[in-house]
């Protein structure tokens, strides 16, 4: 602050001695010693008043920093979670979609097993049994391979290959309802 020493303070000290005088001159020390303190807690409150303003400065700018950050936070948030809700709608949506295809593929898989018949073994598929003319059930099932070929039905087949039952054209003894394999056994010995 001021720059003063001892020797200077002690010439002070004297001056005022002789110009204000012995009796007034303790009085006037201690007004002037309150003016001083009164003068250094002034300066000192706007010291702490300054200070305070920078503190609450920083504060305002530590704040919006926090808040700026807070918003860039839950923005980033939001768009994850609308991010993530696409994506679960897209997926959700591409299930349905299989769903569809797949209950479509089996109406059709259902719809093609229905409309199959094959016309040398009856109405069923193989394993099932055709009525005949008396009444009774004559299985139809045989190996595809085992199937003995009609006169004529084996003109483009080679020595060797076997004739499915897609090669061949319906049994007419099937048609009829009669089949040599399930004849009773007394028929057979006659």
């Amino acid at each position: 602050m001021l720059d003063i020493g001892f020797s200077e303070l002690l010439v002070i000290g004297v001056v005022a001695l002789i110009v204000i005088g012995p009796e007034r001159l303790p009085r006037v020390a201690r007004t002037a010693g309150h003016l001083l303190g009164r003068f250094q807690r002034y300066v000192a409150d706007v010291k702490a008043d300054i200070n305070r303003e920078i503190e609450l400065a920083d504060l305002k700018k530590l704040q919006s920093s926090v808040e700026d950050a807070a918003r860039s936070f839950e923005q980033s948030v939001k768009s994850g979670v609308e991010d993530a809700q696409k994506e679960f709608k897209d997926a959700q949506t591409a299930l349905e979609n299989t769903g569809a295809e797949l209950k479509k593929t089996g109406d059709e898989v259902q719809q093609t097993m229905a409309g199959l018949t094959m016309p040398h073994m009856g109405m069923g598929g193989p394993g099932s049994t055709a009525p005949t003319q008396a009444g009774t059930e004559v299985a139809t099932s045989a190996p595809a391979g085992l199937i003995a070929p009609t006169a004529g039905s084996n003109e483009g087949a080679a020595a060797g290959e076997t004739i499915t039952a897609d090669d061949e054209g319906p049994s007419p003894q099937l048609e009829l309802g009669l089949d040599p394999s399930a004849q009773p056994a007394a028929q057979k010995q006659a």
